[in-house]
Parts: C-alpha cells; sequence; structure tokens
C-alpha cells in the first residue's frame, strides 16, 4: 500500500518529551506541569517555528483540576507562545494526548490551521488518582444500569475481568512484563531516548525502568486488585509525571521552511467497548485505524501498545495476530510508565524516532481508555530522499 502525497498532507515535524518519571518517588515529583509542559514547548520551537507562527495548541490532561487549564495557558505563555495563540485542553482518559495531537490534525486537514501543537501532560505526583472525587449523578438512575455502573470500576478491577473473561495465566502476564523492562533498559542504555527526551532541569531520562526485574522476582508480588487475581504492580503500568508535545503542519508548510518531516499522519479511529472490560479497546480500534487507511495488520512495521496492563496488551496482541516482535521494541508503560494525559503523545514520540532510526515506514499507536474505549492512529515514515 502506497499512498499518494499531497501538499495538503498532515504531517509532523517535531515530537518531543519529558523523562518519564516516577510519580511521588521520582525525579519530577516536585516540579509542577506546568513547567514540565513549558519545557517541551520550548523545545518544540528550536529550529522550527517561531511562537506566532503556531495557529492552535491542543493538550490532554486527566487529573488537574479546573485551574489546570490556566497552568497550562501560562505554560505556552512562558515557553515563547504568545497570548494571540489560542489554547484547549481535552480529556479522553489515558489517549488524551493521542486525541490532542488528533485534534490538531483535524484542524489541519480541515482548512482551519496549517500549523498547530498537540501534546499532554500529567503530574500523577500532584494529582494522583486516589484523590479524584465520585462523579455527580443521579445515582438512582445510574444504579438501574450495570454498564452505567461499570464505567466506576478500578482499572485493575477490569483488568482482572479481561483475565477471568480470556482465561489469562499470571506467568505470562509476569513475562511480559519483564520484557518491557528488558527492552527499555537496552533501549535507554543505547541512547535510544535521547533524541526523543528533553532534560527537565537535570533529570536527563526515565526512572522507571528496573532492568533487574525477573519471572522470578515478580511472581512473590501480591495481587493488588482482587485476592485471588493476578494484576500485580509488577504487570501493571507505572503511575508517572511527564508530558510530551508534537508539532504538526502541512508538508506544504514544512518544505516551505525546509524542516525534516519525522512522520505523516494517516489515520485515527476510536471505538467503545464494554466498561467493564476497557482494555480490549486497541482489539477495536487498531482494526478501525488500519480500515481507513486501507492497511492490513501484516502492513505495520512497528506497533505502540500500551501496556495500562500485561493482562489487556498481551490479550490484544494475540487476539489481532500480532507479531509480538513488532510491539514495543523499546519497552512500554509498564517499564516507561503512564502519565495518563502524556502517554499518546510520548508514544508518537517513541514510536516516530524509532521508526526513522531504524528506516521503517508504517507505524501504529493504541491503549485502551477507561470507562471502555480503545484509540488508535496510523503514522507513516517516508525515505529520506523522497521527502
Amino acid at each position: 500500500m502506497s499512498f499518494t502525497k499531497s501538499p495538503d498532507d498532515v504531517v509532523i515535524v517535531s515530537a518531543l518529551r519529558t523523562p518519564l518519571c516516577r510519580s511521588r518517588k521520582g525525579a519530577l515529583a516536585k516540579i509542577p506541569a506546568s513547567t514540565l509542559l513549558s519545557t517541551v514547548f520550548e523545545a518544540s520551537l528550536k529550529n522550527t517555528v517561531n511562537g506566532d507562527e503556531i495557529e492552535d495548541i491542543c493538550m490532554g490532561n486527566c487529573l488537574m483540576p479546573q485551574s489546570g487549564f490556566a497552568a497550562m495557558r501560562m505554560a505556552h505563555i512562558v515557553a515563547g507562545i504568545p497570548a494571540s495563540v489560542p489554547f484547549h485542553s481535552l480529556n479522553r482518559q489515558c489517549s488524551s494526548g493521542l486525541q490532542a495531537v488528533a485534534h490538531i490534525a483535524n484542524s489541519i486537514t480541515s482548512g482551519q490551521i496549517k500549523i498547530g501543537l498537540g501534546g499532554g501532560v500529567e503530574s500523577m505526583s500532584s494529582n494522583p488518582m486516589n484523590s479524584i472525587e465520585p462523579p455527580t449523578v443521579d445515582w438512582d438512575a445510574m444504579q438501574q444500569n450495570k454498564t452505567a455502573m461499570d464505567c466506576l470500576l478500578p482499572m485493575g478491577i477490569t483488568s482482572e475481568n479481561v483475565v477471568e473473561t480470556y482465561g489469562l495465566q499470571r506467568r505470562k502476564l509476569d513475562q511480559f512484563a519483564v520484557e518491557s523492562h528488558r527492552k527499555a533498559a537496552s533501549a535507554r542504555q543505547q541512547g535510544k531516548f535521547d533524541a526523543e527526551i528533553v532534560p527537565v532541569g537535570d533529570v536527563k531520562h526515565d526512572d522507571g525502568i528496573r532492568p533487574s526485574s525477573t519471572i522470578e522476582t515478580l511472581g512473590k508480588l501480591k495481587p493488588v486488585f482482587k485476592k485471588d487475581g493476578v494484576t500485580t504492580a509488577g504487570n501493571s503500568s507505572q503511575t508517572t509525571d511527564g508530558a510530551a508535545a508534537v508539532l504538526l503542519m502541512t508538508r506544504a508548510e514544512a518544505q516551505k521552511r525546509g524542516l525534516q518531516i519525522l512522520g505523516i499522519w494517516r489515520g485515527f479511529a476510536v471505538k467503545g467497548v464494554p466498561p467493564h472490560v476497557m482494555g480490549i479497546g486497541p482489539a477495536y480500534a487498531i482494526p478501525e485505524a488500519l480500515k481507513q487507511t486501507g492497511l492490513s495488520i501484516s502492513d505495520i512495521d512497528v506497533f505502540e501498545i500500551n501496556e495500562a496492563f500485561a493482562s489487556q496488551a498481551t490479550w490484544c496482541i494475540d487476539e489481532l495476530g500480532i507479531d509480538a516482535s513488532k510491539v514495543n521494541p523499546n519497552g512500554g508503560a509498564i517499564a516507561l510508565g503512564h502519565p495518563l494525559g502524556c502517554t499518546g503523545a510520548r508514544q508518537i514520540a517513541t514510536l516516530l524516532h524509532e521508526m526513522n532510526r531504524t528506516k521503517q515506514r508504517l507505524g501504529v499507536i493504541s491503549m485502551c481508555i477507561g470507562t471502555g474505549m480503545g484509540a488508535a492512529a496510523v503514522l507513516e515514515v517516508e525515505p529520506r530522499s523522497s521527502m
């Protein structure tokens, strides 16, 4: 499958992230989300465009209070993107960073803008998940509908539901987690993340990677969410602090400026699934995104599938018949962490830098979404000579 090149193609010319660090205990625990964002904003402007040339900004975030909107707006202003540039934020749970990039891509495709910045941020140190208040709803009405009430299930319980529904075995999940740490540790040691990471002060590296993880050590961990369950802290994603930003524009604008094109935005889809097994979302979103672009699973060179839990990630990989060697070649959220609003944009940075380095062409990003959804995007990397 080959795509016809057009001056109107939506292209990515910069995809950067901060280090991803453990919430509460990590190197970024005392750094405000606004600082994480302003750091990646400033880096995104280097050797690309002037701040006032950006026509819209969209950032994903899940956990900040209402005042967080002002914090994000302030972050881009101090980073050199003036107040004349509009800003908006969104929350589609774990896909928020990817959805924010999709919003900007759609604005460019529709002709509303030519240059935009998408991404996401989360400080799970400042805004931990256990601080989330229950929604204000008509409980008498909601309690009559099991599916609606399932939207409130703890994510770990939905992982256990996937395990029970599909008969998953703990050893396989622990092995998947070990591999995530092994791949991430190797990537860090080889400097594979260097091109995508923007240091925050003296913090230059992800700090949640555990190279010493083994199937034996993970096997000793107790289940977290269910007494007789298999979901543990070792085979689940880490709570994390981080930010990421993706600079998009039309191909014509990139060529006019002589900017290197990291990748081309080719498709995006979101699908709903039963909330009690929300983790199966990628198995529904990926086929839909591929259908939009006329591609099949076998056409894809690299998959970045968020490792919310080893349970749902392994099931989706097996269900879709994906070659496991193509999935998360540099590790995933079990090793790197999952800063909710940031993750989708972080995955874009990791995917595109990996594909440019290895000269691979087609990539997919996907994740499950709390309350029962999945999102997926298709990106292309063109040979340098053809750009």
